[in-house]
């Protein structure tokens, strides 16, 4: 490494531009002249005063970066982009493709408010799409098309130092960017929280490397929206709306029995979406015909989430995984009504499916799309619902299905401690989610409390 101490500073230029005005840092190490732009005053004064406190201190500078050897760790001898590459390369091999997706969102929103200035040979939609889908994916960065490795050339030139973060305005517009939408409305709740958790565990590994001093995001009452648990209510279905929507499904003119058989298995039984298309025809114990009124079981035991084969491993656009919040290979018994082994039983037996083969396969015997689940589901709520039932929640997503099973179950009175076994939760995100769905059971409770002994008024030994 190659250092000198032949440095000087000058003073701070100021150039006005059309769109906004910049703050460029000047100075020379061993001759060749360096510069650095910074959006506001105070930025660049604090740069500028920590080289010349260098050279006052006799510190040598690194002719390779231009800086002072003890920036070498600190925040402003990395880029924020840089560092974010890192983090993301970091994380990779640990993480699900889900977790991949939502952490380039999040350093997405970031790069993009820690930029020096706005892109003006490239469109704002061609700079998130590159850092989304190219710079934070450690898989296909080093495949990037030309055009989109001249706009991650020009994000690279121009995001801020790590620097940026110690500067209380700066922070607020990154926190700002994460909680705004690109037409400047606010974003979901639950989103800004998925993006605030990200973005601290971002800038606590900056800590844990020495990059940052302390994460500087704001902590405490009120910095985070607050976000429900809690089904709305409006979104549960009732036995004539549910049967509405699966008799259309069935009449489906393409693939309406599979896709009716799976929509039954997640009204009558609960299993989530990803585990139902993972599921194999061995997976279910039916009992036979002469058993028609007999209960049957399904052993869940895996899921196969879609997340997009650009954030796989494997490259398939599913991604197999354990059961949500139990040990690898862990399973997961689930009663089967008889309305339920009967539509299974017809359903193995019309596709004439073997032991090894998808209970719920696509077209072509490959695993069944989101896309194709989704757009049968919208389709029936347009063709089923009144009008105003289809603007409202009702049925919304295929998940609600999901939750009116659970609410049913508890509704029945089955123990919700039996019901969270069958549905993979635990007991208290079982009651914060459903204890607001919960009826029916007001009069027998208030029986119960009546029939508990009462104290004895003074009046009555009068």
């Amino acid at each position: 490494m190659d250092t000198t101490y032949n440095v000087r500073v000058h003073k701070i230029m100021t150039y006005r531009g059309q769109r906004k005005t910049t703050y460029i840092v000047r100075w020379a190490v061993d001759g060749a002249r360096k510069r650095r732009p910074f959006d506001t005053y105070a930025l660049a004064d604090a740069f500028r005063s920590d080289l010349v406190s260098a050279t006052r201190r006799g510190e040598a500078f690194d002719c390779a970066t231009a800086l002072p050897v003890a920036y070498r760790s600190g925040a402003s001898a990395v880029t924020w982009y840089d560092f974010a590459v890192q983090f993301c390369d970091m994380q990779w091999r640990r993480t699900a493709g889900n977790s991949r997706k939502n952490t380039a969102k999040a350093l997405m929103t970031a790069t993009v408010a820690l930029l020096r200035s706005e892109p003006s040979d490239f469109k704002p939609e061609d700079v998130r799409t590159a850092l989304r889908e190219w710079a934070f994916n450690t898989k296909r960065r080093s495949d990037a098309p030309p055009e989109v490795a001249a706009v991650l050339k020009w994000i690279e030139r121009n995001s801020l130092s790590m620097a940026a973060w110690e500067d209380p305005a700066k922070v607020d517009d990154v926190v700002h960017a994460l909680s705004t939408k690109l037409d400047g409305s606010a974003s979901a709740a639950s989103s800004v929280k998925r993006y605030r958790r990200i973005m601290n565990v971002v800038l606590e590994y900056a800590v844990k490397r020495q990059v940052l001093r302390a994460n500087p995001l704001p902590k405490g009452k009120g910095t985070a929206p607050k976000t429900s648990l809690a089904v709305d209510k409006r979104s549960l279905l009732n036995p004539e709306q549910a049967g509405a929507l699966l008799r259309w499904v069935w009449h489906r003119p393409r693939g309406g029995h599979r896709l009716h058989a799976f929509f039954a298995t997640i009204y009558y039984a609960g299993p989530r979406p990803e585990e139902a298309v993972a599921l194999r025809v061995q997976d279910v114990h039916l009992p036979g015909e002469a058993d028609a009124d007999q209960w049957g079981e399904l052993l869940l035991h895996s899921a196969q989430p879609e997340v997009g084969k650009q954030w796989t491993d494997a490259g398939g656009v599913h991604e197999k995984r354990g059961l949500k919040g139990r040990a690898v290979e862990d399973t997961r018994p689930v009663p089967l009504r008889p309305a339920l082994t009967k539509i299974l039983r017809e359903h193995v037996a019309e596709a004439d499916l073997k032991p090894d083969d998808l209970l719920f396969p696509g077209e072509k015997g490959e695993m069944l799309a989101g896309s194709v689940i989704r757009r049968a589901w919208r389709t029936a709520r347009l063709k089923c619902l009144a009008p105003h039932e289809y603007a409202s929640p009702l049925g919304r997503r295929v998940y609600d299905l999901r939750h009116t099973c659970l609410t049913k179950w508890l509704n029945n009175g089955v123990p919700p401690a039996q019901v969270a076994e069958w549905a993979g939760n635990s007991v208290p995100v079982l009651l914060s989610t459903y204890a607001r769905c919960i009826s029916g059971q007001t009069k027998d409770l208030q029986k119960r409390i009546e029939d508990e002994e009462e104290v004895r008024h003074p009046s009555a030994d009068e």
